[in-house]
């Protein structure tokens, strides 16, 4: 079996075997007297036929998932040439001989099988062709394949998730995992699992990074673990505690039999990228199940109900689209429109928690597996109450400090009011500033109407709240319409006594100004009112006429003294 060539699996689509047999067959159902024909030496044993030296390998069926010893139809041709050359007489193909349609689709060795022996040790290989076939079917989300692994009830499946730092690849933050072990609840006579009481979850943070590394695209939520208790662990412990896990539920590795753990994720790829940067080995003949890819395919097959496109909104989704985790929970809420669907799509109500926790995501990507496979059986998961809030990351941040609800006094018995007599503050302003506006509204935020161009708000005289008024900015500028001026909004408490303040000022000014005598120049100030802003625009200008008037008038004094002395 050294000598051999690659070829193309598929076109190998006869099993040898059953070339044999079906010739067998054929000549007892048709009355053939072969071991009277000068040929019959030929089918004498299998050992004999295979003397004719096939080219074979090793193929699985796509839609079984057997492996064969397959040949070409070639061969068989070559067969029945050699029959007819060598004793003048011709043999038809048996219409029972086995045919597959091959999965692999890469090129594969082909052996010159001539002897029994040969064919002993390729028909050896079958279960490690079987099972690396299975393990590619499965990794590619085939439905057939992983129902059919989820029929058998003696597996464990293992959902993980990590959650890592976006600025450093190497920073683990946080790590998660849900279990469930269908052949010991099987054995318990209980079955479909139930969520709550039969996945084994657990959730761990790491401390060196936990409230420190926050990742901005995409925000974690360490402390919001809805399903139990998290842990916080030393990141040299993590790699420790993930093999542990692994190994206590895996069986040995083998290269001819399926592991028992079946490794669950949506969007493994970085998941298994993690495990071997953190240098974690799992055993070769673990089966691994991508949800992302499993949904895809039921989808395009037609077996998930028709729903819009949550990427693209209002467009109907397309076969061969791939819903995100937080896409495909939703999906199991809405209703089916397809009567189809109906007994198979039942919509149910999501357990309130947040996802990018990697306990969360662990935990629900566990449920949606089940829920592909046995929607109408699977209950839906409860969290649990106890849960920390005081972390930042896990608060979302609704973008305005307005959006917070009201402080609570012990007072009011907690109503959100605050105590008789305590001073209100204007809403449009907080204690760190202006009033910062948001692109989007929150939920939660009470939206003050909008307000038409031209027209402004403004506080009452009683302080008691937002005042629309409807006036017309033109309408407060001059004939003209070209004097721009700013108008002074009066508003309660110390808004007033600035004003009181500002008039002081102006009539101190106005008083200085008279004193210098100003007061006789047209267009003096009056101190019994307030200056209007025109007037405080001429002012300066009212100032500068009367020092020149002043000098004027004394430089006029001065010629007339000079011509009554020379007058005299």
């Amino acid at each position: 079996m050294s000598n051999f060539e690659l070829a193309d699996p598929r076109h190998y689509d006869y099993d040898l075997q059953s070339i044999y047999s079906a010739y067998i067959g054929h000549f007892q159902a048709n009355g053939i007297p072969w071991y009277e024909r000068s040929w019959g030496t030929h089918f004498a044993s299998f050992a004999v036929f295979l003397s004719f030296s096939w080219p074979a390998m090793c193929v699985t069926d796509a839609w079984s998932g057997r492996a064969h010893v397959c040949v070409r139809s070639g061969a068989i041709d070559a067969f029945l040439k050699m029959i007819k050359q060598r004793h003048k007489e011709p043999l038809q193909i048996p219409p029972n001989i086995v045919r597959i349609s091959p999965w692999e689709i890469s090129q594969k060795p082909v052996r010159q099988v001539s002897d029994l022996l040969t064919y002993k040790k390729l028909h050896a290989t079958i279960p490690a062709v079987a099972l690396s076939a299975f393990k590619a079917r499965v990794r590619s989300g085939e439905p057939k394949a992983i129902r059919e692994l989820w029929a058998k009830r003696d597996k464990t499946f293992l959902a993980i998730d990590f959650e890592w730092s976006e600025r450093n690849s190497n920073s683990c933050l946080e790590w998660g995992y849900a279990a469930v072990r269908c052949g010991h609840i099987e054995s318990a006579g209980q079955w479909p699992p139930v969520p709550d009481q039969n996945y084994r979850k657990g959730h761990y943070i790491v401390s060196e990074y936990v409230d420190k590394v926050h990742n901005k695209h995409t925000p974690t939520h360490p402390w919001q673990y809805a399903f139990g208790d998290s842990l916080l662990i030393s990141k040299s412990k993590l790699p420790q505690i993930i093999e542990a896990l692994i190994s206590s539920l895996s069986s040995p590795d083998s290269e001819t039999v399926a592991n028992n753990v079946v490794l669950v994720a949506h969007g493994i790829h970085n998941d298994l990228k993690r495990l071997e940067e953190m240098k974690i080995k799992i055993p070769h003949n673990m089966l691994i199940v991508d949800t992302a890819s499993l949904e895809k395919a039921l989808f395009t097959i037609g077996e998930r109900p028709p729903m819009l496109d949550p990427t693209k909104p209002g467009q109907a989704r397309q076969p061969g689209s791939v819903l995100s985790l937080e896409n495909l929970l939703v999906s199991f809420t809405l209703p089916s429109s397809d009567t189809t669907f109906t007994h198979l799509h039942r919509p149910i109500v999501l357990p309130d928690c947040l996802l990018h926790n990697a306990g969360n995501d662990a935990f629900l990507g566990l449920f949606a597996f089940q829920m592909l496979m046995e929607p109408e059986h699977t209950a839906v998961p409860t969290t649990k109450s106890s849960r920390r809030p005081n972390s930042r990351s896990a608060v979302p941040f609704l973008g305005n400090f307005d959006a917070l609800p009201p402080p609570v006094f012990p007072s009011m018995g907690g109503g959100g009011s605050p105590p008789h007599g305590s001073p209100k503050k204007n809403p449009n302003r907080n204690s760190m500033g202006p009033r910062r506006e948001s692109s989007t509204p929150s939920p939660h935020q009470l939206t003050p109407p909008a307000y038409p161009p031209g027209h402004f708000r403004s506080r009452t005289s009683s302080g008691t709240g937002l005042h629309a008024q409807a006036l017309n900015a033109k309408s407060l500028l001059p004939n003209n319409g070209t004097t721009s001026f700013r108008t002074r909004t009066v508003s309660a408490g110390n808004d007033l006594a600035e004003e009181f303040g500002a008039m002081a000022k102006e009539r101190q000014r106005a008083s200085m100004l008279s004193l210098n005598g100003n007061s006789s120049v047209g267009g003096g100030l009056n101190l019994s009112r307030s200056k209007s802003p025109r007037e405080r625009l001429a002012a300066p200008e009212q100032q500068a006429d009367g020092k020149k008037e002043k000098k004027r008038s004394s430089m006029m004094d001065f010629a007339a003294s000079l011509r009554g002395l020379g007058g005299k």
